[in-house]
């Protein structure tokens, strides 16, 4: 019955993807709503969006979900709990992205800024899942580390910063006041979130750091240096984490 319903949850996962990956290439080729994903986001500039070489991590991100499809697709690499541990989740998230996308070119940013928190949530509970599998049930191998758990690792912190982005540009569309406090304030205190939500886990927190550090490129002023302060302060963590870690396994 499991193995019955991880075929069907991979035939599901697939098509999921393959509807994404066509959006996606539509969104800028066309381009939907005829403007491209980075014009609209030029449309609404706030202080914490990141330089535009950083969203060339989107290639990872998706060459990282092909693979998550691929090692579903072979049975010798399937791992059928683990699959319908995840659920049905992927899919909704490929349906939340598709969504957004739609959203955002045709300019509906306060829609668009709901759908990312979703796609958040989605990603947020697959990855919890996956951790959860690999701490509680039975530990993952080097295989199924970078099949399962670093695509979702890297998906997850960049739509962690991309949420934060969507909800300064949604809050700024509404007129929102910010309780009389000053934008660098608030741009501040997301680079505060990126930085306190990683899971010490080492792809998600060179995620952060990339974005982090777009961000300082991008900014100026107290921005700029909380950016790359943060980003220095989460890349010795990274450090000290992989030398505890390697300690760990010598003792």
């Amino acid at each position: 019955m499991e193995k019955r319903l991880a075929i069907l949850l991979t035939a599901l996962n697939l098509a999921g993807f393959a509807a994404l990956v066509t959006i996606n290439y539509l969104a800028n080729s066309l381009p939907i709503g005829g403007r491209t994903t980075g014009e609209v986001s030029a449309m609404f500039p706030v202080l914490v969006t990141p330089a535009s070489y950083a969203f060339s991590i989107w290639g990872l991100i998706y060459l990282l979900l092909a693979g998550f499809i691929v090692i579903q697709l072979i049975p010798g690499r399937r791992n059928a709990s683990l699959i319908t541990m995840i659920g049905p989740w992927f899919f909704v998230s490929c349906l939340f992205n598709i969504s957004w996308i739609f959203l955002w070119h045709y300019l509906y940013i306060v829609s668009a800024m709901f759908i990312m928190i979703g796609l958040l949530i989605t990603l947020s509970v697959i990855y919890q899942r996956i951790r959860f599998y690999d701490m509680r049930i039975e530990l993952l191998n080097k295989v199924e580390r970078l099949g399962y758990l670093l695509p979702f690792s890297v998906y997850l912190a960049w739509i962690s910063v991309a949420s934060i982005v969507n909800i300064s540009i949604g809050l700024e569309v509404l007129n929102w006041n910010r309780w009389g406090l000053s934008d660098e304030f608030w741009a501040v205190a997301g680079l505060a979130l990126y930085f306190g939500s990683h899971y010490t886990d080492i792809a998600f927190m060179l995620v952060i750091i990339w974005a982090l550090t777009a961000i300082g490129g991008q900014q100026s002023g107290i921005v700029s240096r909380t950016a790359y302060l943060l980003s220095a302060m989460l890349l010795v963590s990274a450090f000290i984490f992989l030398y505890c870690s390697h300690r760990v396994r010598l003792s």
